[in-house]
């Protein structure tokens, strides 16, 4: 499926993954290839992905990595998927 992580600085990700796993304002919550079409809102938390997407440049330092995930701390935010593409709006 095709991530797309965006701020009000820039477009931080871009490109495939296997999952994505944000933090839900009921709980945090993870999307596989397939998922059912799904808007909701994100609270603060650590949004993790599987996969090698395109980082924005000078922007590296905003991720770090465990268990061959990448991850990147949120305050709040949106997440949309459908028809296997994912676009979180971060602040």
């Amino acid at each position: 499926m095709y991530l797309e992580i965006v701020t009000p600085e820039a477009s931080l990700v871009s490109g495939d993954v296997e999952s994505v796993t944000v933090p839900g304002v009921n709980g945090e919550f993870q999307m596989l290839n397939g998922h059912a079409p799904i808007v909701s809102l994100l609270g603060e938390g650590k949004v993790k992905f599987a996969g090698n997407p395109t980082i924005a440049e000078g922007f590296e330092s905003k991720f770090t990595q465990a268990d061959g995930k990448w991850i990147l701390e949120i305050n709040s935010g949106t997440v949309q998927m459908s028809d296997n593409k994912v676009i979180v709006l971060a602040d």
